[in-house]
C-alpha cells in the first residue's frame, strides 16, 4: 500500500511532464496566476479607488509599497512563466541579459518610486512625501526596461524545414 502512493505522485508528474509539449503546463500556470495576483495587487496600489479602498487624494507611502510588491510579484509571475517554456532546454544568452534586464527593472522602479523615502527625491523626509512626475517617469522607464528583459526571456526555436538538404554526387 506504500507503493502506491509515490506511483501516484510520479504518474501524476508524468502527465504533465512527458506530455510532449515544449513547455511545461503547470510551471506556466503557476506563473500566470501569481501575474494575475500581482496586477491586482498593483491596481490596488496603482488605483485603490477602482476596490472602493482610497482615502487619500494624494499616493502616500503605504499606495507606492503595495504598487511595488505588485510589480514584484507580477516580475516573478512572468519569470516562472516565461521560463517554463524552456523546460529542458538552457536559457540562452540573450534570456539571460532579459533576467538581469528584468530585475535591473525592478531596481529602477523602487528607486526612482521611493526616492522621497531615500531621501533622493525632491520631498525628502521629513517633508511629506510626493509621487510627482519624475517619479512616475522613472518607474514608467524602469516598466519599460522589465517589458524588454520579458522580450528577451521569449525562447526563440528555430523551425526545421521538411526539405532535406541535397547531397552532391561525387
Amino acid at each position: 500500500m506504500s507503493n502506491e502512493a509515490p506511483q501516484a505522485v510520479s504518474a501524476a508528474l508524468e502527465v504533465d511532464t512527458n506530455s510532449g509539449l515544449p513547455y511545461s503546463k503547470r510551471r506556466v500556470r503557476v506563473g500566470l496566476t501569481t501575474t494575475l495576483l500581482g496586477f491586482i495587487i498593483f491596481l490596488i496600489g496603482v488605483r485603490p479607488a477602482i476596490f472602493g479602498l482610497d482615502r487619500s487624494p494624494v499616493i502616500g507611502f503605504v499606495q507606492l509599497a503595495v504598487m511595488l510588491v505588485g510589480l514584484a510579484m507580477i516580475c516573478i509571475g512572468g519569470y516562472l512563466s516565461m521560463m517554463a517554456l524552456w523546460k529542458d532546454q538552457t536559457p540562452s544568452i540573450a534570456a539571460d541579459i532579459g533576467l538581469r534586464l528584468v530585475a535591473t527593472g525592478y531596481v529602477i522602479a523602487v528607486f526612482a518610486g521611493m526616492a522621497d523615502m531615500f531621501g533622493i527625491g525632491s520631498h525628502a523626509l521629513p517633508k511629506i512625501p510626493y509621487f510627482g512626475d519624475w517619479q512616475a517617469r522613472g518607474v514608467e522607464i524602469g516598466q519599460l526596461v522589465i517589458g524588454l528583459g520579458f522580450i528577451l526571456l521569449i525562447p526563440m526555436r528555430r523551425v526545421q524545414s521538411a526539405r532535406q538538404p541535397v547531397k552532391p554526387k561525387s
